[in-house]
Parts: C-alpha cells; structure tokens; sequence
C-alpha cells in the first residue's frame, strides 16, 4: 500500500514538473539569430525552413535554438503524461470492478482514481495558471516569457 502511494505521488510530481518546464520553456525569451542553415539533402530530411527535422512525431526543431528544441520535447513530455494519467485512470476503473467487495482494492482504486484525475486537472490548468501568475501578475513578459516560439 506505502509503494502505491509512493509511486502515485511520483507520478503525480512527475506531471506537475513537466508542466511547469513545458511552461518556462515555452514562454523563453525571444530567440536569437538562427545559425547557419545545413544545406538540405535531396530526400526531404529537414522541415520548417531548415531549421527542424521530419521525424515520425512530426518536426522536431533541433538545427534551431536549444530553447525550441526542449519545448518541443517538453511538449512531448506532457502529451505522455496526459497519456499516463489516462492509463492510471483505466487502472483504476479495472481495479474498483474488479474489487469483488474487497474494501481494501476498492479503497485503493478509488485513491487512485482520484490521484489521478487531479493529476491530470493539474496538467491541464498549470499552464494556464502559470501564465496567469508569471505573465499577467508578475510581469515577466519583460524578461521574455510568454513570448511565441515556432
């Protein structure tokens, strides 16, 4: 019982860490001049003027700045986490139907069920509260958060 809570916090962490860095670096500071484009190869390797490259999950920017290429991989990162919590939440479902009157996995999936729900809100309105308090309150579009990155 102490590893599942144990792992459901870590999970639960987990989330709200990504967030928050999809967030810090998606709001960088505005980029700097891009650096010498590579001469593009005859099979169509490169993507978005040169500056990303065609990958099965799309165009991953890693000939631009280090900043657009973590958002894009932070993106990434948050999209699994949704993933993880959607999982956590089948799990859980499985486990209250599956209880048989077992109070203690009823207990446990229902605990888990809403660790994950709330994991997920959390993913879903960090972003936006974190834009509330950093850019609108705080005032630090002046330092270049919030600014639009490709």
């Amino acid at each position: 019982m102490v590893m599942k809570k144990s792992l459901i916090s870590l999970l639960t962490g987990l989330i709200i860490l990504l967030s928050l860095a999809s967030y810090i670096q998606t709001s960088a500071a505005p980029k700097p001049p891009s650096p010498p484009q590579p001469t593009p190869t005859p099979s169509g390797v490169y993507c978005d003027n040169n500056n990303g490259i065609n990958t099965a999950i799309g165009c991953i920017h890693v000939l631009s700045t280090p900043e657009v290429f973590l958002s894009d991989i932070l993106k990434w990162a948050v999209g699994i986490g949704g993933g993880i919590a959607f999982l956590l939440i089948l799990y859980a479902g499985f486990m209250i139907m599956t209880a048989s009157g077992n109070p203690e996995r009823l207990k446990a999936g229902q605990e888990l069920l809403t660790s994950a729900i709330s994991g997920l809100i959390l993913l879903v309105l960090s972003i936006f509260v974190l834009k509330f308090i950093g850019v609108d309150i705080l005032g630090l579009d002046q330092f270049g958060f919030g600014a639009a990155t490709p």
